[in-house]
């Protein structure tokens, strides 16, 4: 298997940001001290880092009993119940949205999720040689939070020149937070960065030597469109994704994750990655990706390409995320410039599967 995808982390570790005072909803609270709770932080960490929450809405008895049961600790509760006489003069928070009962369509049988199977697998071992020549403009945002309490803090902002051209990526880095530089290739950049999101990803999933097993997983709705979701499991002996850390530590870890598939038009619109096993001594302990696709005008004729990337790992508390858009497609030329787009991409999230039609 000749292309590896790699994914790099170097100066993790020495990343320090200032805290600052951060505000939250009651409902974010709770789902915080859940989070907390889950990912095994100590009580009193939890509780110093309350003292920097301002919430937006009272916080009562009962939901501080219910934040205990959630499994919030002693010292936990006890800044909680100050936070609960901080806020004591401050409107309830609003009421939760009523929840739609959906009557969900049934999974499609063994012999259409095989059918789809092929067709998809088909469609990923010839994405790439279908794209055509084209540059765009990459903007990565890079985030770190050293607390690991997923409270993050802006690191930097890099826009990169992206070229496609033969079925090969390049990278130029033209600006970094704002200023011009250069002769600095992507490589060189430092920090967190990834690769290969332009047909690599995909072949390397669906190639026949990864041997990759697939199961037809749930419905659902990304974008408004109805969504084929299938999991998959990538084993170590057929891995060929590497984690890289300095640029001197390497593991090529199994993998799995979720493949997003329209149903009208079989095109795969999301991919999600995540490493399996990581060894204790490599200082990466988590490193997981999502991928968005969507339809995209070239002169005149559309093509599926990717839209939004998210890229996080760990490193033990030291969390890094890195949110990247790909704007501006335009056809390869020596006339093509490179321009900042502000304005917002597509949501994203998947949304509850839509309800079967009438028939």
């Amino acid at each position: 298997m000749g292309y590896m995808r790699r994914f790099f982390l170097s100066g993790l570790l020495a990343a320090t940001l200032a805290t600052a005072e951060t505000k939250m909803t009651v409902e974010q609270l709770r789902a915080f001290i859940k989070s907390s709770k889950q990912q095994g932080f100590p009580d009193k960490k939890v509780a110093e880092y309350l003292k920097q929450v301002k919430l937006a809405n009272k916080l009562d008895d009962n939901t501080i009993e219910d934040m205990q049961g959630d499994g919030a600790g002693p010292k936990t509760v006890e800044a909680l119940k100050l936070m609960g006489t901080a806020t004591k003069d401050l409107p309830p928070p609003p009421p939760p949205a009523p929840k739609v009962a959906l009557k969900l369509p049934p999974p499609p049988d063994s012999k259409e999720q095989a059918a789809v199977l092929k067709d998809v697998t088909e469609y990923a071992l010839l994405y790439a040689k279908n794209l055509p020549n084209f540059i765009c403009t990459q903007v990565t945002r890079r985030y770190v939070d050293p607390s690991g309490l997923e409270f993050w803090r802006l690191q930097d902002t890099v826009l990169t020149r992206l070229s496609y051209f033969e079925q090969k990526e390049d990278y130029k880095v033209v600006m970094v937070n704002n200023n011009a530089v250069n002769n600095l290739s992507y490589n060189e950049l430092g920090g967190s960065t990834s690769s290969g999101e332009f047909g690599s990803m995909l072949k390397q999933i669906f190639n026949p030597e990864t041997q990759a097993r697939f199961e037809w997983d749930h419905w659902a709705t990304l974008r408004g469109k109805r969504m084929h979701v299938f999991s998959y499991h990538v084993s170590q002996a057929h891995s060929d994704w590497a984690v890289v850390y300095e640029r001197s530590q390497k593991i090529v870890p199994a993998y799995h994750g979720m493949i997003y598939v329209d149903k009208d038009t079989l095109a795969v619109m999301r991919v999600t990655l995540e490493a399996e096993d990581i060894p204790v001594s490599f200082p990466v302990q988590m490193a997981n990706t999502v991928l968005d696709y969507d339809f995209i005008d070239i002169s005149g004729k559309e093509f599926i390409l990717p839209m939004k990337a998210s890229l996080r790992m760990r490193s033990g508390k030291m969390l890094v995320k890195n949110d990247t858009e790909f704007r501006l497609y335009k056809k390869f030329g020596a006339e093509a410039t490179i321009t900042f787009a502000p304005e917002p991409l597509p949501e994203t999230k998947e949304s509850a599967p839509a309800p079967a039609p009438p028939k």
